[in-house]
């Protein structure tokens, strides 16, 4: 019955391992602002964010031009000037503003229920005033027609809005309570256990299992996550996005796995080792046993005295 408990908890407890991993990263991850600024700032330099940027700035704006000879003049010269702007410095400053604004409107619309379930939006006004202020100075005709108010994004449709506060929801009170209750089921499992350095190895084992499932996990999502991506030309910016946003996770699941069999390594190392002058007590037994059955053979009246005492 004890060895049954104890598989019974220590089974539990590798299976919430890689969940709680998985919500703690999504709480204390991605859900922060300044992580996910700070992990956002570098791609600012990726030629496929800053294409894929250019297209966005470029394409709301065309479309957002009455359609005419203003549209079908400005329409080349915009996107190339979105493209020669995501190629300067003040594009970084752009950048890292229109992410915080990005990341504070998903919060809020997650963490606030009163939020409007309409979708979240992005505005890139900044970006297009930089596009127009360049346009501008080289004289380009029409320029000054630009629009700048309205060059929005949808970040997170209006269908999807609900959905994603209710998991938000309950990853924030998991992020807390399923690490906790991993460590508290481990623990009561090598505590019941007959033989506790066996349930301390399969503890191990079972952490270093989780760890490389969620591992495989992040690799499973990436994919699916590119697939969904309407256009083919803008996934390789969103596999760098991913990549940013899921670099702790990945982390976190190579440390389980490495942390899991090191504790099995080390229970079977310390188990052999343990072993090791239990047998060489063994074979001097064996040994003193096998003179003494000669001495009896000798000298039974001899072994009578040994076997008493004398």
């Amino acid at each position: 019955m004890r060895n049954a408990l104890s598989a019974a908890l220590v089974t539990l407890a590798c299976l919430l391992v890689p969940c709680g991993a998985l919500a703690a990263w999504a709480v204390h991850g991605p859900a922060d602002t300044e992580r996910y600024v700070g992990a956002m700032a570098p791609l600012s330099a990726d030629p496929a964010v800053r294409d894929a940027v250019a297209d966005a700035v470029g394409d709301g704006v065309v479309q957002e031009l009455d359609a005419g000879p203003a549209r079908d003049l400005l329409g080349p010269f915009v996107r190339d000037a979105a493209r020669s702007f995501t190629r300067t410095e003040a594009f970084g400053t752009v950048w890292e503003t229109g992410n915080r604004a990005v990341h504070e409107a998903v919060l809020h619309a997650l963490r606030d229920g009163r939020a409007d379930p309409g979708p979240v939006t992005v505005d890139l006004a900044p970006v297009t005033a930089e596009v127009k202020r360049q346009l501008v100075a080289d004289r380009m005709p029409f320029a000054d027609r630009i629009p700048v108010e309205h060059t929005r994004i949808v970040v997170v449709p209006a269908g999807e809005t609900a959905g994603l506060r209710t998991g938000y929801r309950l990853l924030d009170a998991a992020a807390f309570r399923l690490p906790l209750t991993a460590v508290v089921l481990a623990v009561a499992g090598i505590a019941v256990a007959v033989h506790r350095r066996r349930a301390l190895t399969a503890t191990g084992l079972g952490v270093a299992l989780g760890g490389g499932l969620l591992a495989v996990a992040v690799a499973v999502g990436r994919r699916l996550t590119l697939a969904d991506v309407p256009e083919p030309v803008h996934r390789p910016a969103v596999g760098v996005v991913y990549d940013a946003l899921t670099a702790t996770l990945r982390t976190a699941s190579w440390t389980l796995l490495a942390l899991g069999l090191t504790v099995a390594l080390a229970c079977l190392l310390t188990g052999l080792r343990g072993r090791g002058p239990s047998r060489g007590r063994g074979a001097g037994a064996r040994a003193r046993g096998t003179a003494f059955a000669g001495v009896a053979d000798e000298d039974p009246g001899r072994c009578r005295d040994c076997a008493s005492g004398l």
